[in-house]
């Protein structure tokens, strides 16, 4: 019998039907978990909706649950900023830890105040921010370097657990955590040791690497789940007040979220830590911890963040899962301030999902009150599940076949004299040529939060050092793509592509430059407080110890290091190098005195930008008296358009709002 042909109404109408009914039975079986149809009855569903899209493709859509099945493979992942830099959280450990953290938050609130907090599972998973405009998801990022993360959008859009269309058409942007529930990570690998492919060694990993495959298709093939825990921005009309407020929200749009519980008795929060500690093993999803959350969301602002976490916030990490293992040799690493640092090489042991093969041991007194010898029988654990160390020896088993360990009295990679100052544990080579250190402060310079120039590893470094293309980061803006080519498996391509990125690394701001330096002491926080008093290389390069000691943080060890690395004529020659290749050695002028020409104006930013980043462009209207939402409004005045802008333009016609593209918002700023 033939197929009943549809005309376009009556295919609009069943591709509406078809798309409405499987929304729903994904909400019910990923998020409430009482799935109402067989898988089966599900698939063809699905398929019915793929051939009528086909069949009629004006009624394709971006959030019909088709979308689901993985789109064309990508050559690489758009790099996005965020609309507001993503900060870690400070860890606690034990129950004195959590006291601690409340007594911060009583002291810096008000004492009549009444206030709580949400506890919730911490999960061992990836990051997500997820940014929805009119209710249709728009953009998916990775948490990144916490400024600039990842766009996985199109692998984000296979997982069913994350709706393509929300259930209200509300702007909002928020993040939760993509994971893979434990029973589908045993099944996935049993797959793939049936397909003879090596098994995942942990759902995290699995998660990770699945949100980072450059073919969608794939990232749709895996399990993966996720998990809302936290709004970060929303659009007006929405009255929310309190992280319950927040949740309560993310559930009503079609979210699922975790276990949580509202407290206020923190010694009532570090039991239940206590409690969840024991019974982690019976939910289906890894957690490494807690995360507990002060309530109110107007008190948050009120107690702020520092550089790095917010005040408000603490996770509790549950105690690190320990193993022995034995110490095979102990080797000497050397970092780029020419500081020896001893690593214990070990039997590979697994630790918490992931094999360990080394542990630090910091520096020779480290070394010796814990009596670590080569050939000794050790306890090892992840240092806040992160970096593996050495907890103690067990002495019971030694069979005096072990051997203890010397720090060596010259550098292993250059052989100059070590030396210890007697007010440090640390033993240091100070020869200024020495390889090891190069190698690692060129690897500082191109890191992510310096110069952050990409393609520029470890491997490629090695390379260029032993070509003798480079003697100091200075040289690699000197670096020919014919000399780059000829380097062994770089080719034309990469080539081109590293001196591309060499190219855009000249734009970083001053204060990474001056961090990118590897000046001894000045991380990135403390690199943005000189620059804040200091604003040219040349008024830095003159400052003396008692100017610099005077900037609050700084302090008069951080102060001397500065003056100390100006003083050396080898540094000044590389500073020379980067200033005559274009590199920015000044703050750019702002004008202190900005004229408030948009005082009591709104203005909704959407799309790319081209001259300008989101917080930069957000920066320039706010310094002139101009307020920046995330939504269009009948109050909002202008919205300035880039490039692929989102729905917020036709809500602009709509409310008759001002609408410029970059030009005219240039002009704007020029004419006042």
């Amino acid at each position: 019998m033939a197929e009943f042909e549809l005309d376009k109404e009556e295919a609009k109408s069943e591709i509406d039907r078809l798309r409405e009914e499987l929304r729903y039975h994904e909400y019910k079986y990923y998020v409430e978990d009482s799935p109402e149809i067989a898988d089966s009855e599900y698939d063809e569903m699905m398929n019915r909706l793929i051939e009528l899209e086909d069949k009629y493709p004006e009624f394709k859509s971006e959030d019909s649950p088709s979308a689901r099945v993985g789109g064309s493979p990508i050559d690489a992942f758009e790099k996005v900023e965020h609309s507001q830099q993503m900060l870690s959280l400070d860890n606690a450990f034990n129950g004195e830890d959590l006291k601690d953290f409340a007594s911060r938050v009583r002291k810096n609130l008000a004492v009549d105040i009444n206030y709580d907090y949400i506890v919730e599972h911490k999960i061992d998973g990836l990051a997500l921010i997820i940014r929805y405009e009119n209710g249709s998801l728009e953009l998916a990022l990775t948490r990144g370097d916490g400024q600039v993360g990842e766009n996985v959008t199109a692998n984000v859009k296979t997982i069913a657990a994350i709706p393509l269309k929300l259930n209200k058409e509300i702007d909002i942007e928020l993040r939760g955590e993509v994971y893979i529930p434990d029973d589908r990570f045993k099944e996935l690998n049993e797959k793939r040791l049936d397909a003879g492919l090596e098994p995942f060694a942990n759902p995290r990993n699995a998660a990770a690497g699945s949100i980072r495959q450059l073919d969608p298709k794939v990232a749709a093939e895996r399990p993966l789940s996720f998990l809302a825990y936290d709004i970060i921005n929303l659009a007006d009309g929405e009255q929310i007040e309190t992280h319950l407020d927040e949740l309560e929200l993310l559930e009503e749009i079609g979210f699922k979220v975790g276990w949580y519980q509202q407290e206020s008795s923190v010694e009532k929060i570090i039991e239940i830590c206590a409690d969840w500690v024991e019974k982690e093993e019976e939910l289906n999803y890894g957690i490494d911890g807690m995360v507990i959350k002060l309530n109110q969301l107007e008190l948050r602002q009120e107690l702020g963040s520092t550089s790095k976490a917010p005040r408000w916030a603490i996770a509790y990490k549950f105690p690190a899962q320990q193993k022995t293992t034995f110490v095979r040799d102990i080797i000497i690493s050397i970092g780029r301030t020419g500081a020896l640092t001893p690593t214990a090489m070990l039997e590979p042991v697994e630790v918490d999902g992931s094999t360990v093969s080394r542990a630090t041991l910091h520096n020779e007194d480290e070394i010796r009150r814990k009596d670590v010898r080569i050939g000794d029988k050790v306890l090892i654990q992840k240092a806040g599940d992160i970096i593996p160390e050495v907890v103690k020896v067990i002495k019971d088993v030694r069979t005096g076949d072990e051997q203890e360990f010397v720090m060596p009295e010259a550098c292993p990679a250059c052989g100059s004299e070590v030396f210890r100052d007697p007010d440090e544990a640390v033993h240091r080579c100070l020869n200024v040529g020495c390889p090891a250190k190069l190698r690692e402060k060129i690897i500082h310079f191109a890191s992510r939060d310096a110069m952050n120039i990409d393609g520029l590893g470890p491997s490629i470094i090695d390379k260029l050092l032993e070509a003798e293309l480079i003697s100091d980061f200075g040289d690699l803006y000197n670096l020919e793509h014919e000399e780059l080519a000829g380097l062994e498996r770089l080719g034309d391509k990469s080539a081109e592509n590293l001196l591309e990125a060499l190219e855009k690394s000249k734009e970083r701001s001053f204060d990474r430059v001056i961090y990118a330096l590897g000046i001894r002491h000045v991380g990135s926080r403390t690199a943005g407080l000189i620059t804040a008093e200091f604003s040219s290389i040349d008024e830095l390069r003159a400052a003396e110890i008692s100017d610099l000691s005077a900037i609050n943080e700084v302090g008069e060890v951080i102060a001397e290091s500065i003056v100390n690395f100006f003083a050396s004529e080898e540094n000044l020659e590389v500073v020379k190098k980067l200033a005559e290749a274009g590199i920015n050695m000044s703050l750019e002028e702002t004008g202190a005195e900005v004229e408030e020409i948009f005082a009591g104006m709104n203005f909704v930013l959407t799309g790319s930008l081209e001259g300008y980043t989101r917080n930069e462009a957000k920066g320039i209207i706010e310094d002139r008296g101009g307020r920046v939402t995330s939504a269009v409004s009948s109050k909002t005045d202008i919205l300035v358009v880039g490039e692929n802008p989102g729905s917020k333009l036709e809500q602009a016609r709509e409310n008759d709002v001002r609408i410029l593209d970059e030009t005219g918002f240039n002009n704007l700023l020029k004419e006042g």
